[in-house]
């Protein structure tokens, strides 16, 4: 059995005339031999509607009612869609999350898989040429309806592909493919024919929006190909697959990605001495505050500052830990800027070239744009700028590596 799993973000099915676009894709692979299923997100802004309608009704929603809510935006999408399907002569079924099913821990509005049972939906599939799933959602272990967080329907597709085994998963969105940096920042940005796990999930981390980075963490974990494709063309579209010796040597930088979710907060004239980094990161931690860039400055006279990013979503709990934490430890006080972005170079091939990190400061120095904050990994280097700053550092970085096209 021949199968293909294609997924369909939400402005792919927002209205009649676009789901006759994605029916065509999918009556394409049936008419070459496929069993197909499709993965369909919620409608365009059908879940910003839900989640505006739950806060209308409650001060604070329950998170499990919530998700049987918000799950409701999916099922509209697999329903109509079925039916299209089966107008067109297509033997088609609709399948929720606990129908496939796709069993989640607990974790209510963000859950994650911890198993899908692909006998049930493989004798399904034998009965029918399409499976009209879903995504976005699954059970808990209490047997509720869980959802996946934001870009979950990506982790969905990504999902049943690893469990179905052997079968490529083509994500179609409102782009084709994965360019060197959002296009509409930069014009010049070119699409990427080829790019690896590595490289997928740190552009995703850094804000880049074409993958939800669990997809990523899914496809390199199982080794599924994944086709990033555009709904609205026939363009081949972008693979994210293992890395090669080629995507090493090639080039030194992919794609340059920036993310304006930063906020950076200082606390001030701490002691500098074993524990106090454990003080304040660990109740950051236990509060799943989640931290980004962490910077020490040299200490003078036994006294230090420290500093972190978080997102803006973060802020408030972020300031009442370290403010606490810095009275408990006789810090200075604790500052915060939420007027900072950070701009990222990436690249598998900087695993083979060196110099990367010299070239982007010179740039950056050259353009009279201030760092504030370095990081790096094996693939990554990362520096924190003033907000107003970031789109003349994506440029300048952009042209700098040659990514620029005609």
């Amino acid at each position: 059995m021949k199968i293909l799993v294609q997924k369909f973000g939400g402005s792919s099915v927002a209205d009649l005339e676009c789901m006759k676009k994605v029916r065509a894709k999918v009556l394409k692979a049936v008419e070459q031999g496929y069993k197909v299923v499709v993965v369909l997100s919620a409608r365009a802004g059908q879940t910003n509607k839900l989640l505006e309608m739950a806060y209308q009704w409650s001060d604070e929603p329950h998170p499990a009612e919530l998700d049987v809510l918000l799950a409701t935006g999916e099922q509209e999408s697999i329903a109509l869609f079925s039916m299209l399907l089966n107008d067109a002569g297509v033997k088609a079924r609709s399948m929720v999350g606990y129908q496939v099913p796709i069993l989640t821990d607990n974790s209510y509005n963000s859950a994650r898989i911890i198993s899908i049972e692909s006998d049930h939906f493989r004798q399904e599939l034998e009965k029918y040429d399409v499976i009209v799933m879903a995504g976005f959602q699954g059970y808990s272990m209490e047997n509720r309806i869980t959802t996946l967080g934001r870009g979950g329907s990506d982790t969905s597709a990504v999902a049943i592909a690893a469990a179905l085994g052997s079968c490529d998963c083509h994500i179609y969105t409102d782009v084709d493919g994965v360019y060197t940096t959002d296009p509409r920042m930069v014009p010049k940005a070119t699409k990427i024919p080829k790019i690896s796990y590595d490289e997928m999930l740190e552009m995703a981390s850094m804000g880049a929006k074409v993958l939800q980075i669990r997809s990523v963490e899914f496809a390199k974990k199982y080794k599924v190909p994944v086709w990033v494709r555009s709904t609205f063309s026939d363009d081949e579209g972008t693979l994210v697959t293992q890395e090669d010796e080629f995507m090493m040597e090639s080039v030194m930088v992919s794609g340059v990605a920036f993310d304006k979710d930063q906020v950076r907060i200082t606390i001030l004239g701490v002691p500098d001495k074993p524990g106090i980094s454990a003080a304040l990161f660990a109740p950051l931690a236990d509060n799943e505050v989640l931290v980004d860039m962490i910077v020490q400055k040299a200490s003078r006279d036994g006294i230090t500052d420290m500093t972190y990013t978080v997102s803006h979503k973060d802020l408030k709990r972020a300031l009442a830990i370290t403010e606490k934490v810095c009275a408990q430890i006789g810090g200075q006080g604790v500052e915060y800027d939420e007027h900072v972005a950070k701009v990222s170079v990436i690249g598998v091939g900087m695993r083979n070239h060196s110099g990367v990190a010299a070239m982007a400061f010179a740039a950056l120095h050259k353009a009279n744009i201030n760092i504030l904050m370095i990081s790096t990994s094996e693939i990554k280097i990362s520096c924190l700028i003033h907000e107003d700053q970031l789109e003349k550092a994506v440029q300048t970085l952009h042209t700098t590596f040659g990514l620029d096209g005609e």
